[in-house]
């Protein structure tokens, strides 16, 4: 079962917390963080991409960076602009996007819990950028990026959180500059503390990683070398119920046509799936359906039957796509290490696509029908991982506000 506790989260005074929140630390690469915080001297980008307050050049994964995230997050607490709750709490964060909210709890969820595999897993990580996570956390003695968990709805916490948010002021609540609405609430309430944690213990018998695997691994080898410290054996999460979440697709774009011309290679796909010319960019409408654009057209591909395999891999469209096109005629083997290969998440569109194949950057992309949360689940559970870059989760949480201490 689950075992989550509260925590004395760092977090930003209250008139401060929009020019505080910063988009995640591995969505910006140095120059887009650097540009983003621009004017703006509480961004926890100071903190997460330090190397913004460092000469151009420096590297980012240097332990000069490092030093100097820990300097800045030290002179966020000594300006008050972030301080330290008094008692330990759980908190409720909303994210509205397009119409759409979902809320989830934040937390801290055991270590422990991810090593004995009750917090399960459906990707794997890279060792370089695990390190850059470890370093960051082992200078500055707290984790600032939060783990995005998903579990199984169950009524009762549904209930909790409902009725905090309709019946309790919010600790923060702004829309962002992309148009995001953050709401917060400290659960403060030590019944409602108790009975939060109780009903996760006996109800919840997984969590599972829907984004920031690179995070929660980083967080357990933390932990070990700070085997006294009670706080590094949790790390800090937000759980939401899967009825509140929505997967985007994950998109395609590859480089070159292995030799072939386009004549050869559609001809070549027929073996696989029944392909139709479309007026419009396509996005896939149902499971193992697929669009691909090519030479400025648009065509859905449609799987033919024993094709695929039904086991909880083999089943994704991400494994068809990969097994039928990208290894079979692409010669695109590790999707993680293959330069021709390259992936934009549907949050931006189909329209990308279209430009960076129309440009000659790419020859040819693929749209593909999002994962579902069930077959998240079903992979996780068995023990499997997927294919790279599966799953893209909008809204992103924001960094800065809540920070879990080491210490």
């Amino acid at each position: 079962m689950a075992i989550i506790k509260p925590f004395l989260a760092l977090r930003p005074k209250q008139e401060l917390s929009e020019k505080v929140a910063s988009r995640p630390y591995d969505v910006l690469n140095s120059a887009e963080a650097k540009e983003e915080a621009n004017g703006n001297p509480f961004s926890f980008l100071h903190i997460t991409k330090a190397e913004i307050d460092l000469p151009d050049g420096v590297d980012p994964h240097s332990q000069v960076v490092y030093n100097k995230a820990k300097d800045n997050l030290q002179e966020f607490l000594k300006k008050g602009i972030i301080f330290q709750e008094e008692k330990p709490c759980y908190y409720i964060y909303q994210l509205i996007m397009n119409g759409r909210s979902q809320t989830g709890l934040v937390c801290v969820s055991s270590v422990e819990d991810y090593f004995k595999g009750v917090i399960k897993k459906h990707e794997l990580t890279r060792p370089e950028k695990e390190k850059d996570r470890i370093d960051h956390m082992k200078t500055i003695h707290a984790q600032t990026g939060n783990v995005f968990l998903a579990y199984n709805n169950v009524i009762e916490i549904d209930s909790i959180i409902y009725n905090w948010k309709n019946s309790h002021q919010a600790a923060y609540d702004f829309v962002a500059d992309d148009g995001i609405k953050h709401t917060l609430w400290a659960i403060d309430d030590d019944t409602t503390v108790a009975d939060i944690t109780r009903l996760f213990a006996q109800q919840v018998p997984a969590t599972y990683i829907a984004d920031g695997h690179h995070r929660a691994a980083s967080a357990a080898k933390v932990s070990k070398e700070f085997p006294e410290s009670e706080e590094a054996k949790y790390f800090l999460t937000t759980i939401f119920p899967a009825s509140e979440l929505a997967i985007l697709d994950y998109n395609r774009l590859v480089k070159d046509l292995n030799g072939l011309d386009a004549d050869d290679f559609i001809s070549a796909l027929h073996d696989d799936f029944t392909i139709t010319q479309n007026a419009e960019a396509v996005k896939p409408a149902q499971l193992h359906e697929f669009g691909m654009y090519l030479d400025k057209q648009w065509y859905i591909l449609s799987s033919r039957k024993d094709t695929f395999t039904n086991d909880p891999i083999g089943v994704l469209d991400v494994t068809i796509l990969s097994n039928n096109i990208l290894n079979k005629l692409l010669d695109i083997k590790d999707q993680r290490t293959d330069k021709r290969i390259d992936f934009v998440g549907g949050i931006r569109g189909l329209k990308e696509l279209e430009t960076r194949v129309d440009s000659g950057e790419m020859r040819i992309a693929f749209s593909l029908y999002p994962v579902t949360i069930r077959q998240l689940f079903d992979i996780a559970d068995s023990g499997n991982v997927m294919p790279p870059k599966s799953t893209w989760f909008e809204p992103k949480l924001r960094d800065g506000l809540l920070t879990h201490t080491l210490s």
